[in-house]
């Protein structure tokens, strides 16, 4: 015998201690073979001659349920059958069959079970009982386990996911760029400071001078980590807009921050931001990849999460999957601003007593009602508005040129459900215009050298655009509220786990 080569003894003891593969619930399917299912107790039911245990190992909405005959396990699974409650994990063992009830195409014909890890029952806080997304946000270590925030999280996976994919597949490049900064892309002051200054100690925080010496209000924050003020970035666009000036279509996806004292459904001081940057590009182009990225991505969702849209139309959306395939396969309408003001201010004139903000005219910053009215109800579509006045948008959208500035190549999308979804424009590529608009803003033109320089050196047009992702998984789900659309929400007043 070759030296190699297994003696029969050997290969039998091999063979006898190769653990069952595992396979996951959405992928379960009739065979001979043992297989292993690892996951957590939903339910437990016993009978006389058997039980059936309710397995949820997160891959699906449903599970799987395991069948026990009492006459065909062995000693030590029968005692952890009286062990089993809600919440512990499991390991079964036997063959996935046809399944003899209807509410399941297949089930575990288990051989064994044993507990991996108890749950007392008693203090679980996740009893088999319904309870409010507002309780559970309390609970956020442990709502994943409940179905709602379970297909939350597969269906955010799945739009992440088909994100990369549909800017891989387009030629574009991903860019990661940098969560701390000095620079405020929006020019709204609305940033977290970031120090490593003793705060706790307010008297030993080194003092601003002026030239002469003399103490100035203020930190000198020249004496702090980064030598100046630091911040958590409210958007990646800044530094894509140097890669895209170089790699030509470029993207970002990573999580941005704002101070924003908002306690809305729609708000969060954490969020994730999808944010393209396209060179040689206008804002038709920026609105033709937007939805284009959009009809691609949602097509995913419906064709790979249908039982979890199934499940949030049945609790949450009742039309839900007919306002997706809607979307999906229904050109979104294009709509000057302008244009959109006036539709706004007859519709409103009807009976100005049903809007919360009735005063419209241009110069008007869209308020939510005013966004859903126009996608949901004069439109019925997602809808492009455009051409937004230069008063109520950042420094970097390029002024137009037919109306002598007055407004800024920018657009906003508004889906039915949500109201804005995207924010994106034509950014301004001429140096002396975007150093004049900087100037207005009272923006350090210092600061931003580096992104002037783009300006100086090879400019060209370029355009790009803003997803909050958090927003898309609330719109996609059917949910209202932002906080449940991301593991652990950030707002005011709470930063829990």
């Amino acid at each position: 015998m070759s030296s190699t080569e297994a003696s029969p003894s050997e290969a039998t003891a091999s063979s006898s201690t190769v653990s069952p593969r595992r396979v996951k619930t959405d992928n379960a399917e009739v065979s001979e073979d043992q297989v292993s299912i690892k996951g957590w107790v939903r339910t437990v039911r016993k009978q006389k001659t058997l039980a059936f245990v309710e397995v949820n190992d997160g891959s699906s909405m449903s599970g799987i349920q395991c069948v026990l005959p009492f006459d065909d396990v062995d000693e030590a699974t029968l005692k952890e059958i009286d062990k089993l409650t809600t919440g512990c994990s499991v390991n079964a063992i036997g063959q996935i069959v046809k399944s003899q009830g209807g509410k399941q195409s297949v089930e575990l014909s288990a051989k064994s079970l044993r507990i991996v890890g108890s749950c007392p029952g008693e203090t679980y806080p996740l009893a088999k009982k319904r309870h409010s997304l507002e309780y559970l946000r309390t609970l956020a270590h442990l709502r994943p386990r409940t179905n709602t925030i379970a297909a939350v999280s597969r269906v955010r996976s799945t739009l992440a996911g088909s994100i990369h994919a549909f800017f891989q597949e387009e030629g574009f490049n991903y860019v990661q760029t940098p969560l701390i900064t000095a620079s405020d892309c929006e020019g709204a002051g609305e940033m977290f400071r970031v120090t490593t200054l003793d705060t706790d100690d307010v008297a030993s925080l080194p003092r601003a001078k002026d030239e002469e010496g003399k103490e100035l209000p203020g930190v000198d924050y020249g004496e702090d980590f980064f030598g100046k003020a630091a911040f958590l970035t409210v958007s990646g666009q800044l530094g894509g807009e140097t890669y895209a000036s170089a790699l030509g279509d470029v993207y970002t996806f990573g999580p941005t921050f704002r101070a924003e004292n908002s306690q809305t459904a729609r708000h969060l001081a954490e969020f994730w931001m999808v944010e393209p940057e396209m060179a040689f590009a206008d804002l038709t182009s920026a609105m033709d990849n937007a939805e284009a990225m959009l009809k691609s991505v949602v097509g995913v969702a419906l064709d790979k999460c249908d039982e979890d849209l199934t499940f949030f139309a049945k609790f949450f959306d009742k039309g839900l999957k007919a306002r997706l395939e809607k979307l999906v396969n229904k050109p979104f309408v294009r709509v000057p601003y302008r244009d959109a003001i006036t539709y706004l201010q007859e519709e409103i004139a009807k009976d100005p007593s049903k809007w919360q903000f009735p005063e419209v005219e241009f110069g008007t910053d869209l308020a939510t009602e005013h966004e859903r009215w126009l996608a949901e109800t004069k439109f019925e579509s997602a809808v492009f508005v455009y051409n937004y006045p230069k008063k109520i948008k950042a420094f970097y959208m390029r002024d137009n040129d037919e109306d002598g500035g007055e407004t800024v190549n920018a657009m906003d999308l508004l889906v039915p459900g949500v109201g804005e979804l995207v924010g994106g424009s034509q950014r301004e590529e001429r140096l002396d215009v975007l150093v004049e608009k900087m100037k207005e803003l009272d923006l350090d033109v210092e600061d931003y050298w580096w992104y002037l320089d783009l300006r100086r050196f090879g400019s060209v047009p370029h355009a790009g655009y803003g997803l909050g992702f958090e927003r898309l998984v609330t719109y996609v789900c059917g949910i209202e509220n932002i906080r449940d659309a991301i593991a652990f929400p950030r707002y005011p007043g709470n930063a829990e786990f």
